[in-house]
């Protein structure tokens, strides 16, 4: 167990302080170089695991630092872009009623004793393609680039499909750590 300043850690806090950034640059109607950052932001995600394990570097900071900096420039990008009409209104939306429902099963899981549930490769490999499409229809709707935008919903649509089976897996994962918890609980 490593302590709080590490190398991954100063990765996954620069990836926050990014997030003002990314907003001013939507303020300001710079939409393409927003797509630049976030396409940046989204990358450096799997930077910071990578170089957690490869310089032993983990730590239990870490492991909560890099997902609050994955949803919450997830969940910037997306309300802004439904804001200002950068994204689809059914992507968007698709994207945050299962982040509302994760949401809620975590609550629930927290409150029942579950402290942390494995990352799927299917949840990474989800959120990489979200990533991609948000990414592209900011760079779509900067540089009007139609067969942009139509690559990211191409992109985009097997991503949300992912989102939702590994949502669903999550929550038994879930049911299946609540279960335990219970189970190991001593009598009352």
């Amino acid at each position: 167990m490593h302590g709080i300043i590490t190398i991954p850690n100063a990765v996954s806090l620069v990836r926050l302080l990014l997030i003002p950034v990314f907003v001013w640059l939507v303020l300001i109607e710079q939409t393409a170089w927003a797509g630049v950052l976030l396409g940046f932001i989204g990358a450096t995600d799997w930077i910071d695991g990578y170089l957690a394990r490869r310089l032993d570097q983990v730590s239990e900071v870490g492991k909560m630092l890099d997902p609050v900096a994955d949803r919450l420039a997830v969940a910037v990008a997306v309300v802004l872009g439904l804001i200002v009409g950068v994204l689809p209104t059914w992507f968007g939306w698709a994207i945050i009623v299962r982040e509302v429902v994760i949401s809620i099963g975590a609550a629930y899981g927290w409150m029942n004793g579950v402290r942390r549930l494995d990352v799927r490769w299917l949840g990474k490999t989800a959120t990489l393609l979200l990533y991609f499409a948000v990414t592209g229809f900011y760079l779509a709707d900067g540089l009007d680039l139609p067969r942009l935008w139509w690559g990211s919903v191409a992109i985009g649509v097997p991503g949300l499909a992912s989102y939702y089976v590994v949502a669903f897996a999550y929550l038994g994962d879930m049911r299946t750590a609540i279960a335990e918890t219970e189970a190991t609980k001593p009598d009352q």
